[in-house]
């Protein structure tokens, strides 16, 4: 049986080693424990899914709690993916955003047909300021 969370007060080890196992890491810099607790302490909405005391899944995201959630980490534990966990991290990050906040995201390349299967909407006007980059 899987338990869902709210927080972000997680164990920093416990995390960037969910990350390796849901192949996030490889595009995270979850190499340095510095980093991994600044991502968790500074998101202001993570939901957490557990199973037998062990993290399983995480939804990590930036949020107003009005107009905006910016879900910036979605990561499930390759053994327990295919089970409805991802989706169940979606869904309670959208109700804990509020009822009228939309929930955006950038997939992973291999998940970009994931989404559209869940009931997300293509959106094709994003931009990204890539460190080292300036604005000109």
């Amino acid at each position: 049986m899987i338990e869902y969370r709210q927080g972000n007060d997680l164990d920093v080890a416990q995390t960037a080693e969910l990350y390796e196992r849901s192949t996030l890491a490889a595009r995270r810099p979850t190499g340095d424990p510095g980093n991994v607790e600044k991502m968790l302490r500074n998101a202001n909405l993570v939901i957490t899914a557990w199973s037998d005391g062990r993290m399983v899944g995480i939804a990590r995201s930036f949020s107003d709690f009005v107009y905006i959630t910016y879900l910036s980490d979605l990561a499930v534990d390759q053994a327990y993916q295919r089970q409805g966990i991802g989706k169940e991290l979606i869904r309670l990050t959208q109700v804990a955003s509020g009822p009228n906040t939309t929930v955006l995201l950038i997939a992973a390349p291999a998940s970009v047909d994931y989404y559209p299967h869940i009931g997300f909407n293509r959106h094709n006007s994003a931009w990204l300021l890539s460190p080292g980059s300036t604005v000109t």
